[in-house]
């Protein structure tokens, strides 16, 4: 079994299955029949159950968004922004269940084939895995479910280890809602759990958003049956301050967006900040200023701004990241301070952009803030980097933003605003080691799907 605890306070919340290989096996076994049976709904009737989540989902709102702030260490505020993507998402999903669409192609731009009609359909791929991170386990859950289910796919789910107890709810509600038996199921474990999921024939696709180490295991384990692997994996976002920038707001972005969201444990969040020389000290005080204000503390109170990492080790990993960065020549200037899972949010000054541990993704509330003396050099440092997620420009220049733009190696920028950004109706991911998928509403669930040719011959006279 595997104990669920409160990250903050160690209180234990329940405990889980550590699923073994045979029960794995199995539930991918059962999977099959269930992906008939959703395969059969017609698209009215996949649209209806995904609306029938949401709208439970939606009722149980509040005590989902406890229950994963408690296992999480989220703030409460924010568990509470994440249920409510989760419904957004199952909605959003319901409408494309009933928008698959194939098309025809005029076969007369073949010479001798005019006579003839071709036309694709889309087809469900079958049994897909989600493998869901602990960062924000219910909203990436969504993303994967939803769109399986809506394709007409069967799913197999695995939530994190550290934090499944409110997937586990969500899919109970799933069932609740008239899913078809089998074509929903959760798996419950560790790395062993993933790597069958990435191994078993019966499984089509895998779904991961995880680290881009997990990513090249599962891609690996993938390739002997051919699996389609779809993966969102690491980001080391960058975030440029040019001098004629709103440095308030542009600080704004860097508290919001890494150090008073999701505890720093975000793949797009702002984790490196390029400051032009000119106002590097200035943006340095705002930065401070909104910092100090946070408040550090238990996630289940409205006052917090920054809750318990997922575990000790965690905090303990971003402590050693930083002391590595002061080491290579960086200035803590603010925080810092561990209390077990907990970090106080730091801030930290004149890091030489050749250290390796601003190379690296700190997954915590750091900001580590370099400089720089011309907009095209903070494109290359920023682009020195093995990942590509997004990136963020503060400028007033909108011909310097849109070309600082078309120049940055990421999947997304955002002009004026945090790299922090996912919104459920655009695409998501990014280039490099980041995995290169893109998941969203409007691309997830033709992901899930392959393309069907039917040609009818002599269709014309």
């Amino acid at each position: 079994m595997i104990e669920v605890c409160n990250p903050g306070t160690g209180e234990l919340l329940g405990e889980v299955e550590s699923f073994t290989e045979e029960r794995v096996a199995s539930v991918v076994d059962t999977a099959q029949a269930g992906q008939q049976e959703m395969a059969a709904l017609p698209a009215y009737e996949r649209e209806s159950l995904l609306r029938r989540v949401a709208d439970l989902v939606e009722t149980e709102s509040e005590s989902l968004a406890r229950l994963l702030a408690a296992e999480n260490g989220k703030p409460i505020a924010q568990t509470r922004g994440e249920v409510e993507a989760a419904v957004r998402i199952f909605r959003g999903y319901a409408g494309e269940a009933t928008r698959l669409f194939g098309r025809q192609i005029p076969l007369d731009a073949v010479p001798g084939l005019e006579r003839h009609l071709a036309v694709t359909m889309r087809e469900p791929l079958g049994v897909v895995a989600a493998i869901v991170p602990f960062n924000y386990p219910v909203e990436l859950y969504a993303h994967k479910a939803a769109a399986a289910l809506a394709a007409g796919n069967a799913v197999v789910a695995q939530p994190p280890a550290r934090c499944p107890l409110a997937v586990l709810r969500v899919a109970e509600l799933v069932a609740q809602a008239g899913a078809p038996p089998h074509a929903h199921q959760v798996v419950t474990g560790g790395v062993r759990v993933s790597q069958l999921l990435a191994e078993l024939p019966g499984i089509v696709a895998v779904s991961l958003t995880g680290s881009t180490v997990a990513g090249r295991e599962l891609a690996r384990r993938g390739a002997d049956t051919l699996k389609k692997v779809f993966l969102e994996l690491g980001g080391n976002d960058a975030l440029i301050v040019c001098a004629d920038a709103d440095l308030g707001e542009a600080a704004r972005a860097v508290v919001l967006g890494r150090l008073a969201r999701g505890n720093g444990q975000i793949c797009c969040a702002v984790k490196r900040v390029y400051a032009e020389q000119a106002v590097y000290g200035e943006f340095v005080e705002a930065l401070l200023e909104q910092t100090r204000k946070l408040t550090v503390g238990d996630q289940m109170l409205e006052s917090t701004d920054v809750g318990p990492l997922i575990a000790q080790e965690a905090a303990e990993r971003v402590e050693a990241a930083v002391h590595r960065l002061v080491s290579d020549g960086a200035t803590l200037v603010t925080g810092g301070g561990r209390r077990e899972a907990f970090y106080d949010p730091a801030v930290l000054s004149d890091v030489p952009v050749s250290s390796e541990a601003f190379a690296e993704e700190i997954f915590g509330p750091v900001a580590p803030v370099a400089s720089f003396t011309d907009p095209m050099e903070a494109v290359r440092l920023a682009n020195d980097s093995p990942y590509g997620l997004q990136a963020a420009v503060f400028t007033r220049d909108i011909s310097r933003a849109f070309t600082i733009a078309s120049k940055l190696d990421v999947g997304s920028v955002v002009i004026n605003g945090s790299t922090a950004l996912r919104a459920e109706n655009l695409p998501f991911g990014g280039t490099k080691a980041t995995g290169g998928h893109r998941e969203g509403v409007h691309d997830t669930a033709l992901e899930f799907t392959r393309q069907k040719t039917v040609i009818v011959m002599e269709a014309f006279e």
